[in-house]
């Protein structure tokens, strides 16, 4: 049975936490989708669920019964993964998510932490930074789907949730697990549903994750998972073990990019100087037969030791122009049929680890190829993960990596196949 049980909102979060908690020693499954059957075997299983930006009904019907699939397979906590930049609407969907799983387990409260100082996150005084920059001067303002105007997590949060939000403040951390647990029994003793907790280090959230050791819900992004592995392993419920290991694949490698992030997009111009390349103008060809079949001509020949990348990620500007001319939704699920299908032609022509870019685009390429699965492998950059996906006639399978669009340095698409 699970030791944990985690739901996370998108596909590359998820793998985003698994390679997390593979770090720390515990075995990790991604499962897609909601749970249809029995789980897989691993310390930790993630269910990987595509609610960031789906309506808030559905999203807390699939988050419910993501959350009752891991406690009816004996999850011991639960954890609630969302992007380390809280992508959200002011409707949601992390408070409503929250709220629902806070309920289900009769929680009456739960922290929330997206930090993650290893890519540039960081929490300070509630204030959410990428960078130097505060998340509402970092280009995320800018996103297409969750555009984020306001750091003040507090605000935020609380403007999506019926419940109290307060703050565990940095100076609080700072003194220890032990101050940082009375904190946040103190908030909830006080009426706070959430507290935000500040954390700038790495050392911050293995403090916050020592101190919630015994709550049956967190909520976060991957780094606060940080120090949650050695809170089973004191409780001697966790061995030691390799738990990052995958068997070989053999196969061309092939990088498709959806995220239309300046990292992505910086990744895609380093690439564009050492890989076969091709960038689809999805303005100029809004139609993803044709540009599914543009994809198809272009690879012709191009499929070898060396991957090749394709590309549908545009600037700013030509993301708004598209929004305007097929409307926001329309325009997204364009780019992910587009890719998704263009993932299937890969496979079919012997591509055997995809490095795919975006957390949309992930979702709609893992559901076109049919991927119920994913057992976590070795780590490429902070938070991407190798995985091994069986296919439903493959079960050698391929190697996956699927990239949150802001994460990865700027030669990621190299780097993924080196060795």
């Amino acid at each position: 049975m699970p030791l944990l049980g985690c739901i996370a909102d998108d596909f590359t979060g998820a793998t985003d936490l698994a390679n997390t908690l593979v770090k720390g020693g515990m075995s990790a499954v991604q499962v897609i989708g909601v749970p249809d059957g029995p789980l897989p075997e691993a310390d930790a299983v993630i269910v990987a669920l595509k609610s960031r930006t789906a309506p808030v009904a559905e999203a807390v019907r699939d988050s419910l019964a993501a959350c009752d699939a891991l406690l009816a397979a004996g999850a011991r906590q639960i954890f609630f993964k969302y992007c380390s930049t809280f992508d959200s609407t002011p409707e949601g969907n992390i408070g409503p998510v929250a709220d629902a799983l806070v309920r289900r387990l009769d929680a009456g409260f739960a922290l929330a932490c997206p930090a993650f100082p290893t890519n540039g996150r960081t929490v300070y005084q509630g204030h959410l930074f990428v960078g130097a920059a505060l998340l509402s001067e970092s280009g995320m303002e800018n996103h297409p789907l969750t555009p984020m105007r306001d750091a003040n997590l507090v605000r935020v949060l609380g403007a999506q949730t019926d419940g109290a939000v307060g703050l565990v403040p940095f100076a609080t951390v700072a003194r220890g697990t032990a101050e940082t647990r009375r904190a946040m029994t103190r908030l909830k003793e006080s009426g706070r549903r959430y507290a935000i907790v500040d954390a700038i280090t790495d050392a911050h959230l293995l403090t916050i994750g020592e101190a919630a050791a015994q709550h049956p819900l967190i909520t976060g992004g991957s780094g606060v998972a940080l120090g949650l592995p050695a809170n089973f392993r004191a409780a001697g419920l966790l061995p030691e073990r390799d738990a990052a290991a995958l068997p070989p694949v053999a196969g061309h490698a092939a990088v498709l990019a959806g995220s239309c992030s300046r990292a992505t997009l910086g990744q895609i111009g380093f690439a564009r100087d050492h890989l076969p390349t091709l960038e689809l103008d999805v303005l100029t060809t809004p139609d993803a037969d044709a540009l599914q079949r543009q994809a198809l001509d272009w690879m012709d020949g191009k499929l070898g030791d060396m991957p090749v990348l394709i590309a549908a990620s545009a600037p700013p500007d030509k993301v708004a122009a598209l929004q305007q001319r097929l409307g926001r939704d329309a325009a997204g699920a364009l780019v992910e049929e587009t890719l998704a299908g263009i993932a299937a032609a890969l496979v079919a022509r012997g591509v055997r680890r995809l490095v795919v870019a975006g957390g949309e685009t992930s979702g709609a390429v893992v559901s076109r190829l049919g991927v119920r699965s994913l057992r976590i492998g070795p780590e490429i950059d902070p938070g991407v993960p190798w995985t091994q996906a069986e296919l439903p006639d493959d079960a050698s399978g391929i190697h996956l990596a699927l990239k949150s669009g802001n994460f990865g340095a700027r030669d990621f698409f190299l780097k993924a196949f080196d060795g």
